[in-house]
Parts: C-alpha cells; sequence; structure tokens
C-alpha cells in the first residue's frame, strides 16, 4: 500500500469538508438558528429597529389577549356555576311562584 493520503484522498477530502458545511450552514439559515462567527458571536439575526418594534407589538397583543381569555374563563366559570348549581332548583322555584301567583290573582282582581 502507498501513502494513505494521497493529493486525490485530501482533494476529496477537503471538497466534503466544504460541502458539509455548506450544508450545515443551509439547514441553520433555514430552521432559524443563529449563524455563529469564528470566535463564536451570533452573526444571526441582525437587531433592527423595526424588528424590535414587531416584538414589542407582539408582546402587547399577547398580553391582551392573555387578559381577553382570563375574562372569558371567569365568565365561563360563573356560567358553569349557574347551570350546575341552580339549573334545576331554579325551575322548581319559578314553578313554585307560578302556583304562588295563581293562587293570588283572585285576591288581586277582588281588591281592584
Amino acid at each position: 500500500m502507498e501513502d494513505i493520503l494521497t493529493p486525490a484522498v485530501a482533494g476529496v477530502a477537503a471538497v466534503s469538508f466544504a460541502a458539509a458545511w455548506v450544508v450545515n450552514t443551509f439547514i441553520r439559515v433555514r430552521h432559524g438558528y443563529p449563524l455563529e462567527n469564528s470566535w463564536g458571536k451570533s452573526v444571526y439575526p441582525k437587531h433592527d429597529a423595526q424588528a424590535e418594534e414587531r416584538v414589542k407589538l407582539v408582546t402587547q397583543e399577547n398580553a391582551a389577549l392573555r387578559a381577553e381569555l382570563g375574562s372569558v374563563k371567569d365568565r365561563l366559570a360563573n356560567v358553569e356555576r349557574i347551570v350546575t348549581d341552580t339549573g334545576y332548583g331554579l325551575s322548581h322555584e319559578i314553578d313554585a311562584l307560578r302556583s304562588v301567583d295563581h293562587g293570588r290573582a283572585p285576591e288581586k282582581e277582588k281588591m281592584q
């Protein structure tokens, strides 16, 4: 066996490493991972005023939606309480009031 590290093998290795680096960078950019320079500092994404303004708007909208969701949960809890606690009892109370009103109706007519 001759030398294992021939110029052809070194060339194939260099091209393979370069292709792997390009594919790795493409995948990272496509999925939103920040790129790093040779010193490990983040290169991408760059922070600009427009992006920061968008983050502020989305944060405010998120807070408003959370507040609205809280109020909807409170209202739903009240509706559930009304339905489960007094749903059947309420109909019986209304029927009892109707029977009392029917019993008193002739007395009212006599007074008039």
